[in-house]
């Protein structure tokens, strides 16, 4: 391939992913308006959220082996088409049950896009400086479509309802297949391994098992029986599904990659990255709207400096891997990351947005860095091996959205119980079913609140959720900046960019 048709292709690949990307924290936005509308418990809310993700993450490694068989361009063109028509059934939503069912489906649809993208761009650019080059490009768009996700889907909302942020995606799918037909090489390996039914189903049924048990823990505590099965049960398929691997001559999946120290660096800076990413758009967004009373429109362009942090170091963080190394950027941008949300614990009540501004800048800076990360997987990686690492960098990505929002979320729902002290409440016209409702989350308060005529229960809910808000800092920052000494131990002072590392 030309140059040209090279960097025209990237764009096509780009594109692709930021509209993924997008529709994994588009909804947050939304979210209290699709409560209030179709009643969505807490449980509800937090699958309607995770289950994009979650069946995204199960999905990628098996839509990766069909794309190695079937062809990449056809699988990203047949992904987005279905991305599309799924995207037009949110019309007919009447409960949370058919929003988590059409979450699901785009994930689905979404798994067949996402490896592809960064496979492609492993086969199209195999000059190990303009593939870096490329790479940081690509992982740019990733963090920004995360992050810019809000801030459209709050336009939208301005205007129309909830239902919008589905709508939104169909004009991208069909431009996205328009352009692929023409602009877009096919890959095809000519002796693509056969595909493990078994393995499949053990990877996509571990990773419910576990995420669930993470939210039901949070929910019931860490002495409820039926957590801990699904925990086991989560553990033992996941070990199951790598143990299969390890022993298949055609593994769905080469987890013999993580030997190389560098590819395992490069792929928990990638979960870790989604984990501080999506769990402080989520319960930011929330306190910009439920809190401080803003609209969708005007909560979404609070949450821009983290979008600018976060595409000003991407430009950089090639130059930077070249002066200082790959290895200080990657882990000095998890640090940054983790420093943010240190800085929303210490600069502690009362919350104001001037306040949270500084952790918005610091996380978006340090996902910005960590565009080198996909950088060091797929130097980490041979050519033959690309949708295998494309697999593994993308799952990390999207099991990082999913633990982001299901840990840092849970664990703010347990403070936000814990401040609101609901007790005090029952009997002042707030029955047990009402004070149930109260307990599961701010918005549920508030609207208790306007029921029973007890103004200051919403004064009271929204104070704790401010301070859950403030105590789920500390835990952010202590995994994050323990993730960032882990990635900088892992990965080789010697480690160079510029040349292939996978020896």
């Amino acid at each position: 391939m030309s140059a040209k048709q090279r960097w025209t292709a990237l764009i096509v690949l780009s594109v692709s992913l930021f509209v993924v990307m997008m529709d994994m924290t588009i909804l947050m936005m939304a979210l209290p308006n699709l409560v209030k509308d179709l009643n969505a418990t807490s449980a509800e809310q937090l699958w309607i959220v995770d289950i994009y993700s979650l069946v995204l993450a199960g999905l990628i490694i098996t839509m990766s082996a069909l794309a190695d068989r079937w062809g990449r361009k056809r699988t990203l063109l047949t992904g987005f088409f279905i991305f599309g028509i799924v995207s037009l059934l949110v019309v007919f939503a009447d409960s949370p049950l058919t929003v988590i069912a059409l979450r699901a489906l785009l994930g689905a649809a979404a798994a067949m896009i996402m490896p592809t993208t960064l496979s492609m761009i492993r086969t199209i650019f195999l000059d190990p400086k303009e593939r870096t080059t490329a790479l940081a490009i690509w992982a740019a768009v990733s963090a920004v479509g995360g992050i810019l996700g809000p801030i459209i889907g709050g336009a939208l909302l301005e205007y129309f309802p909830w239902q919008a942020t589905f709508l939104v995606n169909v004009p991208f799918a069909a431009l996205a297949v328009a352009a692929g037909l023409f602009l877009l090489p096919e890959f095809k390996e000519a002796h693509p391994p056969r595909l493990d039914k078994l393995a499949t189903l053990l990877s996509l049924s571990g990773m419910v098992s576990l995420v669930w048990s993470i939210k039901h823990f949070a929910k019931e505590g860490l002495t409820d029986g039926v957590s801990w099965l699904s925990l086991t049960v989560g553990l033992i398929l996941l070990l199951w599904f790598v143990i299969r691997c390890l022993k298949s001559t055609e593994p769905l999946l080469d987890v013999r990659l993580f030997k190389n120290r560098a590819f395992t660096a490069g792929t928990i800076a990638a979960l870790m990255s989604m984990f501080g990413m999506a769990a402080i758009i989520l319960l930011i967004t929330q306190w910009l709207q439920v809190v401080e009373g803003l609209s969708p429109l005007i909560a979404g362009i609070y949450i821009l400096p983290m979008a600018a942090g976060s595409l000003i170091i991407s430009i950089i963080a090639p130059g930077l891997a070249v002066r200082i190394g790959a290895r200080m950027v990657i882990a000095g941008g998890l640090a940054i990351a983790g420093s943010g949300f240190l800085c929303m614990y210490f600069l502690g009540e009362p919350v104001t947005y001037i306040k949270l501004v500084p952790t918005l800048i610091m996380l978006g800076a340090g996902i910005g860095s960590l565009a080198i990360a996909s950088a060091v997987i797929m130097s980490s990686t041979s050519q033959a091996k690309a949708g295998n690492a494309a697999a593994i960098e993308e799952t990390m990505y999207d099991f990082g959205n999913v633990l982001g929002i299901a840990v840092l979320g849970s664990i703010s729902a347990l403070f936000y119980r814990s401040y609101l002290e609901i007790e005090r409440f029952t009997g002042q016209s707030v029955t047990e079913s009402l004070a149930s409702y109260a307990n599961e989350s701010v918005i549920g308060a508030i609207e208790v609140s306007a029921q029973t005529g007890i103004i200051e229960l919403a004064a009271k809910a929204q104070t704790a959720y401010s301070e859950s808000l403030v105590a789920t800092g500390i835990i952010g920052g202590i995994i994050l900046i323990s993730s960032a000494i882990m990635v900088f131990l892992l990965i080789p002072k010697s480690f160079d960019l510029s040349k292939e590392n996978h020896h």
